[in-house]
């Protein structure tokens, strides 16, 4: 006759009630087995620990690294990760170039928070300096590369042309802080915030690779890996120690690990091995992109002209101030990347289409409109909360630079216009035009921010920031008018 589940209950809890002496009425559990009876915290103990899905995923890349490196080889490996994934290259490319436009705000904010504000105006200088560091390493070619649709240049050519200049603009950055006599304190806090700029501009080319091989999600990860990490060391070491040179170090050593494990070989194992390096494509490389090298050097040169001005004549925190207010514009910048930069190579074969030239047009005339559409709602933004929450951010009263705030972000609009102008230009090949245009912006901005400065302080900077890019703006869409008419009267004499 079979017992029921509710008898064998009640035989074991009087088999717990029995006197001592008495033999239970159930069997004990075999040898090595956890009674029934044993609480249930010890039995989850024993159960084996699964790690969650990110230690799982570093622990496979950790592992397919060091198996590669094993291999003596990281380009002969088999790709593991899809291409031609538009929708999560979107996602993870807008993720990457938020976190990364995230870095300098980010990092500012936490400086005066823990430093000050005059800490924080010396850290946003170096920043300044920085930026135009990574300018110089990355020389112009992410654009050029993306839209080498032939590959007539081999990867290892972009990757020696990328090291050569990376290395000289490192070295021009250690030239300029013993050029500006920095004490101490402010050289190791730039030559940190160098090295990591350098390593953004270094680490652009492997990224640029995955975006040519349509695997642009992977570029996105590799540059929010970066950027979280150097936010991270940075914020946990200042926290700690209070010392503005011990974080900016500690930044600039995260930045070159992640490079080395993760954003080069991602590149190298997820892309076509490359034909070997030639000295003719590397020379061509910096004759090629020179006139686009030294456009984006001299537009940033030209936005850091009112900020070299103030070094000169202001406190230090005034760097900060001038900084926070650009910051809200930058998202206007960041924005329209976000929408054409993944569409580089698609534009460049729809330019490659005679028959679809109209179309390309059509898409250069609507994207300036979406600029024009981001700057409006980012004013009203500014207008609304935007001040408050600076304000709150920051820790100090950001409301009584309103009219200033809303001169940066037209500012903001203008500066995203001209990048665009930039990258359409080079996707026509005739990128060697505008540099006598920026040539002309650059002597407008060595004259005008000065006088404005020693006149009016914060305010002659905003304004000669804004009248600058807004004569740069003029000139570049004057000289693609003319651009597109030179090459329509070229394909039809007639027209």
């Amino acid at each position: 006759m079979s017992t029921s589940p509710l008898d064998t209950l009640r035989d074991r809890l009087e088999a717990h009630r029995a006197p001592s002496g008495s033999r239970p009425r159930f069997r004990a559990a075999p040898e090595g087995s956890v009674p029934v009876s044993a609480p249930v915290e010890s039995r989850r103990r024993e159960r084996p620990h699964r790690p969650g899905p990110l230690a799982r995923l570093v622990d496979m890349w950790w592992s397919r690294l060091l198996a590669s490196l094993g291999e003596g080889s990281l380009s002969d490996q088999d790709a593991e990760y899809d291409d031609g994934m538009p929708v999560r290259d979107y996602i993870w490319n807008t993720v990457g170039t938020s976190v990364w436009g995230c870095v300098f705000p980010a990092l500012t904010v936490v400086a005066t928070q823990l430093a000050g504000a005059e800490g924080a105006g010396m850290f946003s200088m170096a920043f300044v300096v920085g930026t135009l560091i990574m300018i110089a390493a990355s020389y112009g070619v992410r654009t050029f590369q993306v839209s080498d649709l032939e590959e007539t240049h081999s990867f290892a050519s972009y990757q020696v042309n990328r090291w050569i200049t990376g290395a000289l603009a490192l070295l021009a950055g250690g030239l300029y802080c013993s050029l500006r006599s920095y004490d101490g304190t402010m050289t190791t806090i730039c030559m940190g915030v160098f090295v990591y700029k350098a390593v953004d501009g270094i680490a652009d080319v492997y990224e640029g690779r995955l975006q040519q091989a349509d695997k642009l999600y992977l570029a996105g990860i590799s540059q929010a890996v970066r950027s979280v990490a150097a936010i991270v060391s940075f914020s946990a070491l200042l926290f700690v120690s209070r010392s503005l040179p011990v974080a900016s170090v500690a930044m600039a050593v995260a930045a070159v690990a992640s490079f080395v494990l993760l954003t080069a070989p991602l590149a190298l194992l997820e892309t076509d091995k490359s034909r070997p390096a030639a000295i003719g494509e590397v020379l061509g490389l910096l004759g090629q992109c020179l006139p686009l090298a030294a456009a984006l050097f001299l537009f940033n040169l030209i936005e850091s002209m009112p900020k070299f001005a103030m070094e000169g004549s202001l406190a230090y925190e005034n760097q900060l101030y001038f900084n926070a207010l650009y910051f809200p514009a930058q998202g206007i910048l960041l924005a329209s990347g976000f929408i054409y930069k993944p569409q580089l190579v698609r534009l460049a074969s729809i330019w490659a289409n005679p028959r679809r030239r109209r179309t390309f047009s059509l898409i250069v005339a609507a994207m300036l409109a979406v600029v024009v559409g981001i700057t409006v709602v980012s004013g009203a933004f500014m207008r609304l909360i935007g001040l408050e929450l600076m304000s709150f951010m920051y820790g100090m009263d950001f409301e009584r630079f309103a009219g200033l705030a809303l001169l940066m972000v037209i500012a903001g609009g203008v500066t995203a216009g001209i990048e665009f102008l930039y990258a359409i230009v080079t996707v026509l090949r005739r990128q060697h035009e505008i540099i006598r245009l920026y040539l002309i912006a650059f002597a407008a901005s060595a004259i005008l921010p000065y006088p404005l400065v020693w006149l009016f302080g914060l305010t002659g900077a905003v304004v000669s920031y804004l009248a600058v890019m807004s004569l740069l703006l003029g000139l570049l869409l004057w000289r693609y008018v003319h651009m597109r008419r030179d090459i329509a009267r070229a394909l039809d004499p007639f027209a």
